[in-house]
């Protein structure tokens, strides 16, 4: 059986590895989709801005 110490070391094992578990599923389902989201939000903007600022060259 276990010794204390190896008891608490053991529930500091676990704790670490269901903390990084519930991290992980929390980084890939809202935080990563929510950073390329806004990245290509962010791309197709200054595309359709270079686009307008190109019109408007032409134009003058």
């Amino acid at each position: 059986m276990f010794e204390f110490d190896q008891y608490l070391g053991f529930l500091a094992f676990l704790t670490i590895l269901t903390i990084g578990f519930w991290l992980m599923i929390f980084l890939i389902t809202f935080v990563i989709p929510y950073w390329i989201g806004g990245s290509l939000i962010e791309r197709l903007k200054e595309i359709r801005d270079e686009k307008k600022a190109k019109r408007q060259n032409l134009e003058h």
